[in-house]
């Protein structure tokens, strides 16, 4: 049955087409990327039903759970709906015991209605949040919500891998799910006044609820970024407090723990915000941008929040490029060494800056830039030299280089004509060949003045190594002719250039000289064949998921599709 359950995703769980579609709707709506409810789930990978993949946070569960079934708000008089509707908050205060599931069974039962029928009251009736409802309202959202959560999965066992690890599921969310989305009908209320709201929804109400988001239950994590966006919205004196605190909790992941499971539902949140910061920018949001966001970018688990924190970046720079340079000298400094796939991640970030970046700015950044780029096109994973070799098909980037190729070509050329002859993939040969006939278009000139300068340099290399090698060999003659030779236990065994290396050498220099119909011969070849081949990519675990969790995230409904720039009346 979950297996049957998986081949139709109910309603806002997403299946790989669908995330792709929500980002790529995300994009064109200029909101930030959605964070995927079943990132870490393989929906194509089978399903088993397993022991327990629930575990509750540790609740105060209340001594007196016993709860009568109280009359129906549409059945009440107008005089006493309010106080039925205060008391259903407050029989709604009583908390549960979700460890034991068949535990109060009649009981959870009572509290799960009341939590609804107000859901579907508030969301279909006016006038119902009044000044007494504040209070009795955000106090059942905190006793219900405000809870320790629970220790890690896997606290001491291997590292935790966000891509392909199953979440552990909060069990208290029955009740949960209906307490968040009442707390959201209640901010979105017409009737919701935020000076009376500002009473009770105070800095220490938004510290527990920004611990919340360490909580491994994506559903829980959709609400609250959705909650925490509708308070920034609406009470415009916590805003600063909120990226303050929001700020700590980066600089905590970044510098302490390198451990927090909420980081791209707060990088979501902060994505529509930035997209409302007025101009010119805040020293303040300058600095958020140096000193927290690129920092992010070091920490291993960037790809669980890389598309909203490119996201953000790129909103900083469409709203002051100015900030292109630091940005860019940034990133050169936190690139990766030896980690492929987050090299292809910067390379994709990369190039959304480079879609957005000044003619202007691009002239300070590009030397630095493109010898960078220059190491990925020699890179032996072909996925990092594809994905740079990519840059040539995107118009706005070659229209910058043609501009500049005075100076970018001597830096790339070089690194695309040794691998179009000894790198090991020949879909890369064919992006290279690709790439050095469109530089050959640019300017003629330029190019065969590259193509003789690096035979030139070729051959004095090779010249070097065949004087080490000649010395190398009078050492040996001289070591040979000493009368102490014959005592010497270990015989020095000769040295040699490695015919590969001499072969390879040998091949640059030697090459015939490049012309732009064999270069447009070789790439178009290339092309075709490279789609006759097995195409390599990651292969990612094939374990079992546990049909529950899964069939729970599938079915989960998002409280909004997109988080919004809220209004800035006062640019705060």
């Amino acid at each position: 049955q979950a297996g049957n359950n998986m081949d139709k995703p109910q309603q806002n769980g997403e299946s790989p087409e669908q995330t792709n579609n929500a980002q790529g709707k995300a994009a064109t709506n200029n909101v930030p990327p959605v964070t995927p409810i079943t990132k870490s789930i393989n929906l194509a990978g089978p399903l088993i039903k397993k022991d327990k993949r629930q575990n509750s946070s540790r609740f105060n569960v209340s001594k007196n759970r016993e709860l009568n079934a109280l009359p129906l708000l549409e059945e009440a008089s107008s005089n006493e709906r309010e106080d039925l509707f205060i008391q259903k908050l407050r029989q709604c205060c009583v908390l549960f015991d979700f460890s034991e599931p068949l535990s109060d069974l009649k009981w959870k039962e009572v509290k799960r209605a009341a939590l609804h029928e107000m859901v579907e009251y508030l969301s279909q009736h006016s006038g119902i949040v009044t000044e007494n409802i504040y209070p009795e309202a955000i106090n059942m959202f905190a006793i219900n919500l405000f809870r320790t959560l629970p220790p890690s999965s896997n606290p001491n066992g291997a590292e935790f891998d966000p891509e392909e690890d199953e979440p552990t599921l909060e069990a208290s969310w029955p009740h949960l799910q209906f307490v968040y989305d009442l707390f959201l009908r209640f901010l979105e209320s017409p009737d919701f006044q935020p000076a009376t709201a500002k009473r009770y929804i105070d800095q220490q109400f938004v510290l527990q609820l920004l611990d919340l988001f360490d909580s491994e239950d994506p559903r829980e994590r959709d609400f609250l970024k959705t909650v925490l966006h509708r308070i920034y919205g609406k009470l415009l004196g916590l805003r600063a407090f909120i990226r303050k605190q929001i700020n700590n909790v980066f600089y905590r992941f970044i510098y302490e723990t390198e451990h927090h499971n909420g980081i791209a539902e707060l990088l979501e949140i902060l994505g529509s915000i930035i997209n409302g910061f007025a101009l010119p920018l805040k020293e303040e949001h300058k600095q958020f941008l140096l000193k927290v966001l690129l920092p992010l970018h070091k920490v291993k688990s960037l790809s669980v929040y890389h598309p909203q924190l490119a996201y953000c970046v790129v909103q900083f720079l469409e709203k002051d490029p100015s900030l292109t340079e630091p940005v860019i000298k940034s990133l050169l400094k936190f690139w990766p060494k030896t980690h492929s796939p987050k090299e292809v991640m910067f390379l994709n970030e990369l190039e959304e800056i480079l879609d957005v970046i000044e003619p202007a700015e691009f002239q300070k950044v590009m030397e630095p830039l493109f010898r960078q780029i220059a190491k990925c096109v020699s890179s032996p994973h072909f996925q990092v030299a594809e994905r740079a070799l990519y840059y040539w098909n995107n118009e706005y980037i070659m229209s910058l280089i043609s501009e500049n190729s005075q100076v970018i070509l001597p830096i790339m050329f070089p690194s695309l004509y040794r691998n179009s002859k000894t790198h090991w993939n020949k879909t890369i040969h064919g992006l290279i060949y690709n790439a050095l006939k469109l530089f050959m278009e640019m300017n003629q000139k330029l190019f065969d003045e590259c193509n003789m300068n690096f035979k030139q340099e070729n051959q004095i290399e090779r010249e070097k190594l065949t004087q080490r090698e000649e010395i190398w060999h009078q050492v040996e003659t001289l070591a040979k002719n000493n009368p102490e030779w014959s005592r010497v236990s270990v015989p020095i065994e000769s040295y040699a250039i490695d015919a590969l290396a001499r072969n390879d050498a040998d091949s640059l220099i030697k090459g015939e000289q490049l012309t732009y119909d064999e270069l447009e011969k070789e790439s178009r070849d290339i092309h075709i064949s490279k789609n006759k081949e097995k195409p390599l990519i990651r292969r990612k675990s094939d374990l079992p998921q546990d049909s529950g969790t899964v069939r729970a995230l599938i079915e989960h409904k998002r409280p909004d599709d997109f988080l919004h720039t809220p209004p800035d009346p006062n640019k705060c």
